[in-house]
């Protein structure tokens, strides 16, 4: 009962002021002079007016009237702070920086934090850090609520130097204690790479809450240390500390396996938020991810009335299960349905399009989202760039690339990526080099470029990047990029070199690393070396049935059929079932998709009697092929002298790439491959790889 009197009387206050400032405004616009304007606003009022502008227009009309006002001069500074704020809110930053700048002389430390705020919250992070520096020149000290703010533009720009300058102004102000500060912090350094720091942060801190647990969880998920995201989480709840929807959503973010599913989703009821519609959206692509899309698909049908982000995240987690038909079904129904998508929806759309590889797919969602001029344009433009990659046609995306009108970090690297997916190493390196001009190149980046150096064969240039990257831009190498080197030399038949790389390592060697050696021991059929790797990986990666079959063809085209044999029934007693290979093809805008021995089609008879055909002109170039069906069929029903695009889940085999060679030759056919790791694009009995893959 107390406390719905306590509620009628507050909402009583509230419209007895709210009666009072209509009653204000209304004398305010029948005064017949300026003079008299101003006789019926009080400072306290004036305020108040300001704070409750819905639009730019009735916001720029009162900034008029405070600048006529008989008190202005004596509460401007307060004023102008209001304004300031309301400016920004309302998304004019422009208005709001120009007011600032006309009393940028003002030590007045609410003041600066209001404009850095308001850089930060319109997304104008590097002019935030501008400020700060600025203010730091000035002598102006930060307090704890100038701190956030620019730890959060860091963040987001990656900026760990200017980061780094921060930490240490909140340690010298005696502000890093503070609880809001050290979340910010966390946060930080999460986005920025460096969990390391963000642990002893909170190992540190001296009060926590439920945000302390989030930023750290977060930052876990953001960084791959999943297995540490979900024990952080687990004594979270061990300790009694009740979780909030952002500590269970980064929580779902770290979990791989069906049974932490369960056991966050038990939590999720266990705490009444089973209804809470972004944790139903969020547990959608989790089980997605964890490869139960019947639980994904149970919880989007659950949803009464799905919202955009409903929509979005079942396209998403048929996206990530590698389910893109049905992704674009989910998309379809959609519209269907008169949701408008957004940019968030696009990326789940443009990922389903990666994944077919579907060339006029690309062409349709590109054009779609030129047109509907959505929000968040940079990760549109980098996003279709990497799709037209995927899809094999660097002419668009180097098209797109060179039209965007803002670049940031990853779109450099995407770019990269691209070309060194595509066998064209040189190109990457060149790109490289313009991009240190311009903006720092982070790991991801020196991925790219590495991986380009090993798809083309560079090896100094590969070691020169390597070398650089702790040397002359302060990025520490990761297992990825040991990996990377690992591959570089691998492929180039440095077998031992790779070996005592491997050993030198300053970290241990994960998977990623390992799977290297064996690949290039497959290559280059070195028994020895690769049961070593193989026994590494068999403790480090047991269930990825690729491991097993490498070390079973090394045995076996080593003539070693007893250990081959060997390596096949250790699979079939742990449970790893070998990936089935398919094929993918796009004909009129329709993709077809095939496996061995399939009869499915229905030009079945015309496919394989045409396949007799293509196999006595390969014998009289001197060749014995092992065709596969996808091409002749690709032949059969596309236009005289057009690409034949075609997709494969797996590595393409040796046999494989010499036959592709000779059919490009005898039927004059561009034929672009891209298999599980890059490009293949044959023409005239040649390969872009130049047989370096």
């Amino acid at each position: 009962m107390a406390r719905v009197v306590v509620t009628q009387m507050v909402m009583q206050q509230k419209l007895t002021k709210f009666c009072h400032l209509r009653q204000q405004w209304r004398l305010f616009f029948s005064a017949s002079s300026p003079q008299q304007q101003t006789e019926f606003f009080d400072p306290e009022t004036c305020i108040s007016s300001i704070k409750q502008c819905q639009t730019l227009q009735s916001l720029k009309t009162l900034h008029a009237f405070t600048l006529r006002s008989r008190f202005y001069h004596h509460h401007d500074l307060f004023l102008v702070t209001n304004l300031v704020s309301q400016y920004a809110s309302l998304g004019s930053i422009s208005h709001a920086f120009s007011l600032f700048s006309s009393v940028s002389d003002s030590c007045d430390l609410f003041l600066w934090n209001v404009m850095i705020r308001a850089f930060v919250d319109n997304r104008q992070f590097d002019r935030s850090l501008q400020l700060y520096a600025q203010m730091r020149e000035l002598d102006i000290n930060p307090d704890k609520f100038t701190f956030p703010f620019v730890l959060k533009a860091c963040g987001y720009l990656r900026d760990i130097e200017f980061g780094v300058k921060v930490h240490k102004d909140a340690v010298d102000s005696g502000y890093w204690s503070d609880v809001f500060v050290g979340n910010s912090l966390i946060a930080m350094y999460g986005k920025c790479g460096r969990v390391d720091v963000c642990r002893q942060l909170f190992d540190e801190m001296p009060e926590r809450n439920v945000v302390t647990w989030s930023s750290l969880t977060g930052a876990y998920a953001q960084n791959g240390c999943y297995e540490e995201g979900l024990l952080l989480f687990k004594r979270m709840m061990d300790e009694g500390i009740r979780p909030n929807r952002v500590v269970i959503l980064n929580a779902m973010a770290c979990v791989r396996k069906v049974s932490e599913a369960d056991d966050v989703c038990r939590v999720v009821v266990d705490n009444g938020l089973d209804l809470d519609q972004s944790l139903q959206n969020a547990a959608m692509v989790m089980y997605a991810r964890c490869g139960r899309m019947d639980m994904a698909r149970r919880f989007f049908e659950g949803i009464l009335n799905k919202d955009l982000v409903s929509w979005t995240s079942m396209i998403e987690a048929y996206a990530q299960a590698d389910l893109p038909l049905e992704a674009l079904e989910v998309y379809r129904q959609m519209i269907l349905r008169r949701v408008l998508p957004d940019s968030v929806t696009f990326l789940g759309v443009i990922r389903a399009c990666s994944s077919l590889a579907s060339f006029q797919q690309a062409r349709t969602v590109h054009g779609i989202i030129i047109h509907c001029f959505l929000g968040n344009q940079l990760a549109l433009d980098t996003a279709v760039v990497d799709l037209y990659v995927k899809c094999g046609s660097l002419m668009h995306a180097r098209k797109v690339f060179d039209r965007m009108k803002q670049k940031n970090v990853i779109s450099w690297s995407t770019m990269i990526s691209g070309y060194g997916m595509h066998g064209h190493g040189r190109e990457a390196l060149f790109l490289f080099d313009q991009m240190k001009a311009l903006i720092k190149p982070d790991h991801i980046t020196f991925v790219s470029v590495l991986s380009a150096c090993s798809h083309a064969g560079l090896i100094d240039e590969g070691w020169e990047c390597f070398n650089s990257m702790l040397r002359d831009f302060g990025v520490a190498p990761r297992p990825e990029h040991y990996a990377c080197m690992v591959d570089m030399l691998g492929r180039a038949g440095k077998l031992n070199e790779a070996r005592e790389f491997i050993e030198r390592m300053p970290i241990r060697p994960d998977a990623g690393v390992w799977g290297s050696l064996l690949g290039a021991c497959r290559i280059h059929s070195n028994v020895e070396l690769a049961e070593m790797a193989a026994k590494a990986l068999f403790d480090l990666d047991a269930e990825n049935p690729g491991r097993y079959v490498i070390l079973s063809n090394i045995y076996a085209s080593s003539g070693k059929r007893i250990e081959a044999n060997r390596i096949r029934a250790l699979m079939k007693r742990r449970g790893v079932k070998k990936i089935t290979g398919h094929t993918v093809i796009e004909i009129k805008n329709k993709v077809h998709t095939f496996v061995a021995g399939d009869r499915s089609q229905p030009q079945t008879e015309l496919t394989y009697s045409e396949l007799a055909k293509l196999m006595d002109r390969i014998r009289r170039e001197g060749y014995t092929p092992d065709l596969n069906f996808p091409f002749v069929f690709g032949l059969l029903n596309s236009g005289p002298g057009s690409a034949i695009r075609i997709k494969k889940n797996l590595r393409v085999c040796g046999d494989c790439h010499t036959a592709t060679k000779f059919i490009s030759k005898v039927t004059g056919r561009e034929i672009i491959v891209r298999d599980a790791h890059r490009f293949h694009h044959f023409k005239d009995g040649t390969c872009s790889c130049g047989d370096y893959w």
